[in-house]
């Protein structure tokens, strides 16, 4: 995006800009963009005496109204008279009227005399014809007299061959306000720095808001001698400042987005909403997040309606998931279709999602494939799933290595668990550490459980605790178990000792707990029980018990058996026993016994004997046997 400007000269104002190779024009001599018509009328008449300043002035206004015929005989008389402003406005003219050749040649009478705008001028001629080495030199001369136009198109012909003088000039642009040259500049910037195409908390935001930024395949090498003394983001953002105050949208979009990073919503919402109304699709798609995040659904609808009608595909795309939380599948699935064509393979992704969650298996396979053979990962993961579900594991395995290889986390732990399935555990956990590393909460579990058993619990120490950090019940309640089996066994009461507080391996028992885990729950009771404390013992038992755990059913019914509420205790112990549980059939002929209901008692002593363990079968047996000679005496 150039920055449209006069480049009009005269011995007194040489300022403004255009669009790269546009041709310069000259202010008057108040350096305004036009005269009254009293100071036109002065300069007719002493145009008229012979007066080549004036000639060159009128000329110079005739030819910005486009009065192309009336402007020529001036500058014409102008330049005879020596005027350099004249020579270079000549040239304008004639390059209008298409006459390229004559022009560069009063481009050059211009230029020798020391005209920055006609050096300017001319070293775009020299390029667009693809002499380059010419085109280097006039640009080289109009840049170091200081001219905007001249330093920027010299850093983007230096910055075309790689050259490491790039930088150097790209900056001299934007110091004198060039608002393209102060964009690549703080582009330039970014990608010293690593934000936001790079990484960084700009990139994070970038990829969750779904926006692709405009690269430029012809990387800047940068001159070390050139960077300033602030660090490579502070300095980009404020160039990308500079250019954005000046109009340049994709600068207000970036900086938009570098707001957003830092938290500064408002702001960036801001520059968002500028960028926007300038015409940046991606920026109104990008204030559309905003508005959504802040709860603004209606809002941010009619801007990514607006992003997705200039063709914005990641705009479509977030339509198309606002209909399809609605319920409406047929709109929904018309906007992630303008959204593939719109060129974001998301849409078929996307589509993919939708068909497969209406049961439309063999067109969510068909856009699967297509996504993932455009390369999108999360789709060629997703496909291999719906392989493997339909039962052609041979098929699944290349599509998970596909994505896994492009970095998708989940196609890695994936491929951990194919390779489980079949029985090679060292390539299952090849993959699983891959995923883990890589922030996999399930795989860092898996991790875990395997150098368990290989004995390693130092490594899976750090593996459980990544997994039981990450939320994982599971790895929770297997880190407090390795804590626990190196507590000390407690000692005999002491009287008057106070009550241990909690240890670690508890605290990671209770979070296991607290996220459903039965088995922690019955842990955690039991250990409130150690502690006397059996109101909360009572508490988790009651928990796993009636989330289907047999041990919480069967330490509830001790629970409440000691208590005296043994017809409760007999309910838990009966549900528990009926599930398989040995040790609560025993219970139970035991309680059948006591109140000599001996038939009841031998019946789940026969059911105590099939369940086990081995103690239990063998108590079991003993009262069965004595129960029947109760019975046969």
């Amino acid at each position: 995006m150039g920055d449209r400007a006069t480049l009009l000269e005269t011995g007194q104002v040489e300022t403004g800009h255009t669009e790269p190779g546009r041709p310069e024009l000259r202010r008057t001599d108040d350096g305004t963009d036009t005269a009254t018509a009293e100071d036109e009328a002065r300069h007719r008449i002493a145009a008229a005496a012979g007066d080549a300043e004036s000639m060159s002035v009128l000329g110079s206004l005739l030819l910005r109204r486009g009065d192309l015929d009336g402007a020529e005989p001036f500058l014409r008389a102008a330049t005879a008279e020596g005027d350099r402003a004249a020579a270079n406005n000549l040239g304008v003219l004639l390059h209008q009227r298409g006459y390229a050749e004559e022009a560069a040649g009063w481009w050059r009478v211009a230029a020798v005399a020391g005209s920055a705008p006609a050096a300017h001028a001319l070293g775009r001629h020299y390029r667009e014809r693809g002499d380059e080495p010419a085109a280097e030199y006039w640009l080289r001369q109009s840049a170091e007299h200081g001219h905007a136009l001249g330093a920027y198109a010299l850093a983007d012909l230096l910055e075309h061959r790689g050259d490491v003088g790039a930088e150097r000039w790209l900056r001299a642009a934007a110091e004198q306000g060039h608002r393209e040259a102060a964009y690549r500049l703080a582009r330039l910037l970014d990608r010293r720095a690593g934000t936001p195409t790079g990484g960084g908390a700009a990139a994070d935001v970038a990829s969750r808001r779904g926006i692709t930024w405009d690269t430029d395949p012809r990387m800047l090498h940068t001159d070390p001698a050139a960077t300033g003394e602030k660090p490579p983001e502070l300095e980009a953002e404020q160039w990308y400042r500079q250019a954005a105050a000046r109009g340049h949208r994709r600068a207000a979009l970036h900086l938009g987005v570098i707001l957003e990073a830092r938290g500064e919503l408002k702001e960036a919402g801001r520059w968002y909403l500028t960028s926007a109304k300038d015409g940046e699709p991606r920026a109104a798609c990008a204030l559309g997040f905003l508005l959504r995040d802040a709860g603004d659904e209606e809002s941010a609808a009619v801007w990514w309606l607006r992003a997705a009608q200039d063709g914005d595909g990641n705009a479509a795309n977030a339509l198309g998931a606002q209909h399809a939380a609605r319920g409406e599948q047929q709109t929904a699935e018309r906007w992630y279709r303008a959204a593939l064509d719109a060129g974001d393979i998301n849409g078929a992704y996307n589509l993919g999602l939708l068909c497969a969650a209406q049961g439309r298996t063999p067109q969510a396979e068909q856009w699967y494939r297509r996504a993932a053979y455009a390369g999108h990962r999360e789709a060629a993961n997703a496909l291999a799933i719906l392989l493997l579900q339909g039962g052609d594991p041979s098929g699944a395995e290349p599509w998970f290595s596909k994505a896994a290889e492009a970095g998708s986390v989940d196609a890695a732990f994936n491929l951990g668990i194919l390779y489980a399935g079949r029985g090679d555990e060292e390539g299952a956990l090849e993959w699983y550490e891959r995923a883990a590393a890589a922030g996999h909460t399930e795989a860092a579990l898996q991790v875990g459980i395997a150098l368990l058993r290989e004995g390693d619990e130092g490594d899976a120490e750090i593996h459980l605790r990544r997994a039981a950090g990450g939320g994982s019940s599971e790895g929770a309640f297997r880190l407090g178990m390795l804590l626990d089996s190196r507590q000390p066994p407690p000692g005999p009461p002491v009287l008057g000792e106070p009550v241990d507080e909690k240890s670690e391996c508890e605290e990671w028992y209770e979070r296991a707990a607290e996220q459903g885990h039965r088995r922690a729950q019955v842990r955690v009771g039991m250990l409130a029980a150690g502690r006397g404390d059996m109101k909360g013992a009572a508490r988790w038992y009651r928990e796993a018990a009636e989330a289907g755990s047999l041990g919480g059913a069967f330490n509830l019914g001790l629970l409440l058996a000691r208590e005296g509420r043994e017809p409760e205790a007999q309910l838990w112990w009966t549900r528990a026993a009926h599930a398989g549980h040995g040790r609560a059939a025993l219970r139970l002929a035991l309680l059948a016994a006591r109140r000599g209901e001996l038939g009841e008692g031998e019946r789940w002593c026969v059911r105590a004997v099939e369940l086990g363990p081995a103690e239990v079968a063998e108590r079991a047996a003993r009262l069965r046997d004595a129960l029947q000679q109760e019975l046969t005496a």
